[in-house]
């Protein structure tokens, strides 16, 4: 039953539903965002009491309303003047849920009688991305992008065909909530004691910059690093392939055309909404000097299939977002020579002693 499960319900009223569960041991964790076709009811998060390990287990899930103008939970009392007279909101509901290896589904009465129900198959989990590559030599390559330079683009290099998925999701935790909650107030309170600035998380800014420093230092975020810089993605896709390699794997850069995306769709400042959101952002560089040489962007999410939803989003209105170029590891010595030509190293990418001796590694032995 654990991951991220998006799909429709039905009922007194319909709309979508996105029920994150985290496995922690002997029982689930459960939130799910429940979002109506109809605009003028709220939308809702709730959150469940621990479920059991069972094919079919019983629970009582507690509701907050959702306020439409910033997206935040809110007390309904507060916001319930936003939506037409005779709107109410629940405050809890008894919820039944049935898992066979394949489906979940869900069956919920609340505390004013409003009856839910929700079948939702589990997506296929798998590594490699479903964005067909488009294969191109380096120098294919270079002359490539090359020509998409300030027409809007993000870039991001992987060492393989790996499907465009955040840390946090790809190491199995989906309730974003936990991770803002938890592991963030930790986090704050270990690093700003060894870090030159305090981060004021009630700052949107530095919130977010806090963030990138936690992503940018290997902790599992939910974030996902692009560049402005098809170059400095291409050093990224090439860096951790072999030396002379002489087989026929491929790396690859992802092209997202966040001009394009921004101008469709909102973009959400807040990790977590209650609906599913994948939102550019270009937060400050506190104590992060990586940021500025990577000409660093980042998307922030909360979906464990990043690629589906672009491919959804492509198929509703005709667009194409995300493209990707395959290109031969074999290259990997042209590449990263020109690549050190353009000032593009370890060294310039990771400022310190790190990215030093990794630059003069790769300078002065062969493998």
């Amino acid at each position: 039953m654990k991951g991220q499960w998006i799909g429709k319900y039905t009922g007194d009223v319909d709309g979508k539903i996105m029920v994150n569960i985290d496995d922690v041991g002997k029982h689930y964790e459960v939130v799910a965002y429940i979002n109506p076709y109809d605009k003028h009811i709220p939308s809702t998060v709730a959150y469940f009491d621990p479920i059991e390990k069972a094919e079919k287990v019983s629970v009582k899930a507690y509701l907050a309303p959702v306020n439409p103008e910033n997206g935040l939970q809110a007390k309904w009392e507060d916001i319930k003047g936003l939506f037409p007279d005779g709107v109410n909101h629940s405050n809890e509901a008894d919820v039944d849920f049935v898992y066979d290896g394949t489906h979940l589904k869900i069956s919920a009465t609340t505390d004013i009688g409003v009856n839910f129900n929700s079948l939702i198959k589990k997506s296929e989990q798998k590594n490699d991305s479903s964005i067909d590559g488009i294969p191109m030599s380096w120098v294919e390559y270079k002359n490539h992008v090359s020509g998409l330079l300030g027409k809007g683009y993000l870039f991001r290099g992987q060492q393989k065909p790996w499907r465009l998925q955040t840390t946090f999701h790809r190491l199995g935790r989906y309730r974003i909530s936990e991770f803002t909650n938890v592991d963030v107030k930790q986090l704050h309170q270990r690093l700003c004691a060894i870090t030159p600035h305090f981060f004021d998380l009630n700052d949107p800014q530095q919130n977010g910059a806090f963030f990138n420093l936690l992503q940018h230092h290997g902790y599992p975020t939910p974030l996902l690093d692009w560049s402005y810089s098809p170059f400095v993605s291409a050093f990224f896709a090439f860096r951790d392939c072999a030396k002379n390699y002489s087989g026929d794997e491929a790396v690859r850069v992802y092209l997202f055309n966040y001009d394009k995306w921004k101008f469709i769709f909102p973009q959400i400042t807040t990790l977590d909404p209650p609906f599913p959101h994948l939102s550019v952002t270009d937060f400050i560089a506190l104590d992060n000097p990586r940021m500025i040489p990577q000409q660093a962007l980042t998307t922030v999410t909360n979906l464990e299939n990043i690629e589906a939803y672009l491919q959804e989003k492509e198929a509703e209105t005709g667009e194409c977002f995300i493209e990707a170029i395959d290109i031969p590891a074999n290259d990997r010595e042209l590449a990263m020579k020109e690549l050190g030509y353009m000032g593009i190293t370890a060294g310039s990418m990771f400022p310190g002693v790190d990215g030093v001796c990794e630059e003069l590694r790769e300078r002065n032995f062969d493998k």
